[in-house]
Formats: structure tokens, sequence, C-alpha cells
């Protein structure tokens, strides 16, 4: 599943090994096939779940075009996307929180469909299921802008702040898109229960920013003016 923020840096990294590279694409997709299978359909007891079939096309099939063109256009920033080894403390600590938020909440929408908890109507649904796309489609506008994207956090040598495109309005365009995403996650699964949980992806991604913003403030330069240019963190108004 979609990881979740990025550094900035303008200096690529050196070159990287293509079949290494590809080998763990290969691994993490089959990880993310198979990881779905058991958390929508284990739970449900039934493989007659369409809600979670269609979900799962929305992420599988944009992803798979999305990792197979950044494979041959741009492998740098693809091995970018699949490092998962945080430095920092409360780094660890919030990706640890955040885990168990997000496997509740691909995970209790099954148990929801095999007893009944909640009905969700096919209106709602739908347009879930579209907000999740499009949640996933910014994403892909943010690697655009920000081609140095890394899941960890981390500062090396020669970063350079990304102030244009989305960065210019909000700090952290891809954890909006991340909240969007998993918060719908429990509607396009045909759950209200499942919403309960999606809603404490909000207090990690805070407590993750909030850190993020700190390490960058000390260590990568010109950062601390950005956060003077950029009121708003996630959404424009409000925070």
């Amino acid at each position: 599943m979609l990881g979740m923020e990025e550094t900035k840096s303008t200096t690529p990294d050196k070159k990287v090994d293509s079949g290494r590279l590809k080998r763990a694409v290969v691994i993490r997709l089959v990880l993310v096939f198979v990881g779905m299978g058991l958390l929508f359909f284990l739970p449900a007891g039934t493989f007659r779940y369409w809600q979670a079939w269609v979900y799962a096309s929305i992420l599988i099939v944009p992803m798979l075009f999305v990792t197979t063109w950044l494979f041959r256009k741009d492998p740098e920033f693809l091995e970018r996307r699949i490092r998962i080894k945080e430095k920092e403390r409360e780094q660890k600590a919030a990706i640890t929180g955040g885990s168990i938020v997000i496997l509740a909440i691909l995970v209790l929408p099954g148990f929801d469909r095999r007893f009944g908890w909640s009905s969700v109507p096919l209106a709602v649904v739908m347009i879930a299921d579209l907000l999740v796309l499009a949640a996933y489609g910014f994403c892909v506008l943010v690697f655009r802008v920000n081609r140095y994207a890394s899941r960890v956090v981390e500062v090396t040598a020669d970063q350079a702040v990304i102030t244009t495109g989305p960065y210019s309005r909000i700090r952290h365009p891809m954890y909006l898109a991340v909240l969007i995403m998993y918060i719908m996650s429990p509607l396009a699964l045909g759950s209200y229960w499942a919403v309960l949980p999606a809603l404490l992806l909000i207090f990690v991604l805070v407590a993750r920013i909030k850190n993020e913003e700190q390490v960058l403030t000390e260590k990568l330069p010109g950062y601390r003016e950005y956060l003077q240019r950029v009121k708003y963190r996630l959404l424009p108004g409000v925070w």
C-alpha cells in the first residue's frame, strides 16, 4: 500500500541496480496482492465481497501502471519509494501506530461484511472509491513535482526544499492524499464502523508531521524560511 510522506532533494542517488530493484518491487507487489486477499476475504469468510474486489482493483491497477512506468523512466525515484527503514525514534513510533490503525481500517470491513453490522449504500461506496482513486492520482502528481520523495524522513547532502505545485499551498500534500485515501477506504469497503479507527490516523499523521518538520528545520537549509512562507500543513485555512 501507499507509504507516508517525503523528503526533498535535487541530486539523484547513485546508479540503481536494476536487477535488485526488480526483485524488490516484485516481492513488494506480491506481498500487496496476498496481503489484500488475506485482509479482505479471510475476515469476510467469502469471496463474494464485491466492494473489496472493486477497491482492490482501483488500487492495484494504477499501482502496476505507475510502478512499471517508474521502473523504466525513473528507477532512482522508485528505489527511494521502497525504502522503509526509519532512523528517527519518533517516526518509528508513528509508523507502528499508523500500521495498527491501517490494519484495523482494512480488516474490520471484512468482519462487517460477514456479520452485517452496517449497510453502506451503493452510491456512497462508489463515491468513496472515486475519492480513493483521486487521492492516489494526487499522490502521482506529488511524485511528478517532487521526484526525490522518500518514504523515510531523512536529510542527505545537496537537498533543496520543494516549493512548487501543491507544495506552494500546503507543506505535506502526500499526507493529505494518504488521509483522504484511508478515511474513505472503510466506506469503499462497505463499512461504517471501520471509519472510527480511520479517524485515529489523523493523530498519527499530526505526530509524524510535527517530528518531520522539526528534523527538516534543523537539518535542511531553507526549510525554516519555507515554513514562514507556507503556513498550512494539510488543509489551507485550517492547519
